[in-house]
């Protein structure tokens, strides 16, 4: 997925003054990515999902606005992650029936 300048404000052509990742590097939900500076601030852009990055789009130096592609980020290995933690309360509801069951033959 194509990972994109969020709404930033008024600004438009802000710098990009630090890559904060670099290709193949796994990142978590708000992780921040890159950091921007505006007349006022530095701000920071988180990434949207857990994932791996493939690509990076743009360098230190380039300007982005809104809607500015940063990165491209691989986020099927990272979707796995929390379907197998929502499982894990399954396997312990599952316990619980085993032992009706049990309760149930005697």
């Amino acid at each position: 997925m194509d990972v994109k300048v969020p709404d930033i404000g008024d600004f438009k052509d802000v710098p990009i003054i630090t890559l904060l990742v670099a290709v193949g590097d796994e990142v978590a939900e708000e992780q921040p990515l890159i950091e921007l500076e505006s007349d006022k601030a530095t701000m920071e852009v988180p990434s949207p999902v857990a994932g791996r990055i493939t690509a990076i789009s743009v360098k230190e130096g380039d300007r982005v606005s809104e809607g500015s592609v940063i990165l491209t980020l691989d986020a099927a290995g990272a979707a796995a992650e929390p379907a197998k933690g929502k499982e894990e309360p399954r396997k312990d509801s599952s316990g619980g029936r085993d032992s009706s069951p049990a309760a149930a033959q005697p």
